[in-house]
């Protein structure tokens, strides 16, 4: 009997068995029917008209199905979606006994994705709280101490990085650990750097905060909007830059550069946006262009971990897990181009390793 031939009102119980030696097996119940079927676990309610989308899905040749029906008059008989509750007596179940779709199914004994969401939705509210709680406090003293500052230490400005710092660490501390490998590698505080990374989530920055060197950001513009947040950016002496725009593209190269040679370090992710995936993606230039004309070490740092725990464009959540940064051996030459392949290649390692 064709799939495509039953009515589209009719209920579909879709039966999965795991492969041969396992005793486990699945029933998935694609109606709105609450019969007794729709109590095993794991199990999916929808219309029969999606289940038979789903179901049209598998293939043939995989896959030895075995159709019953009480009646051919009952089966092809619609029955209104309205009166599905009312008339279970009459109701048409084709059931599918498949091999192969069962060995897809995991078991589910862990905790629910409900109960998952609402814990990391709850994570990530505390983490927020502490964040700006934190941060209130704190850029007073940046707001009190900033004159000092850029009398003092214009370029560089530690005292900032160092507010920045503990405010980062108190925020991440409850939440999670960082772990740092290769810190050997690190150049003194007060040599300039160029330093680069793989971006995978918003929780890379709190990360590479507390690293104990003070470097410049580069941010995209809209952030220095933001109250709070945009302020203690422009103190910390944040590199703004327009993402399209080529001429503030240019404008922040030139800048970089007239701050590494005054003695302060900057830092890029050359990949220039966050990975969805945790995949190294393509490297831009212009960070290693920088370490070339200028002379200083390139940095190369991999970040693990934190696009599991804020995955990015889930910035509202928080789930469990640590992070892990390595730290690479200094890199030097002359040849941009050179540079970026080699620094992709170093940061990719751990990645590659972990995958």
């Amino acid at each position: 009997m064709d799939v495509a031939s039953r009515p589209l009102h009719s209920p579909l119980l879709f039966r999965c068995r795991r492969p041969q030696g396992s005793s486990l097996s699945h029933s998935l119940t694609f109606s709105s029917y609450g019969g007794p079927y729709s109590k095993k676990l794991p199990s999916w309610t929808s219309t029969s008209t999606s289940a038979l989308s789903c179901f049209s899905c598998l293939s043939r040749k995989h896959t030895t199905l075995h159709w019953c029906c009480s009646s051919q008059e009952q089966f092809n008989t619609p029955y209104p979606h309205n009166k599905l509750f009312m008339r279970t007596k009459s109701f048409t179940r084709i059931v599918a006994q498949s091999d192969i779709a069962g060995a897809a199914i995991t078991d589910t004994a862990a905790d629910p994705p409900s109960e998952v969401s609402l814990l990391s939705k709850a994570r990530g509210i505390g983490f927020y709280t502490v964040t700006a709680i934190v941060a209130l406090l704190l850029i007073l003293m940046m707001l009190v101490q900033h004159p000092l500052v850029i009398l003092a230490d214009q370029y560089r400005r530690k005292a900032h990085h160092l507010v920045a710092s503990v405010w980062a660490t108190i925020t991440i501390n409850p939440f999670f650990n960082i772990e740092f490998e290769g810190v050997e590698n690190l150049p003194p505080s007060d040599t300039p750097a160029v330093y680069v990374s793989n971006h995978q989530s918003f929780l890379d920055i709190y990360t590479l905060l507390t690293l104990g060197r003070s470097f410049k950001f580069i941010s995209k513009t809209a952030i220095f909007l933001y109250p709070i947040i945009g302020w203690a950016m422009s103190m910390l002496g944040t590199i703004p830059l327009k993402r399209m725009d080529s001429r503030s593209q240019l404008e922040c190269l030139k800048r970089c550069i007239d701050l590494v040679n005054k003695g302060a370090s900057v830092f890029f992710f050359p990949e220039g946006t966050r990975s969805k995936d945790g995949q190294l993606g393509a490297f831009k230039k212009g960070a290693f262009s920088i370490a070339a004309k200028t002379g200083v070490p390139v940095i190369p740092m991999t970040l693990m971990g934190t696009g599991g725990i804020m995955p990015p464009g889930k910035e509202t959540i928080l789930n469990t897990g640590s992070v892990k940064v390595v730290i690479h051996k200094p890199i030097r030459g002359t040849d941009a181009a050179a540079l970026c392949d080699e620094a992709r290649t170093v940061i990719a390692g751990p990645i590659n390793q972990q995958s």
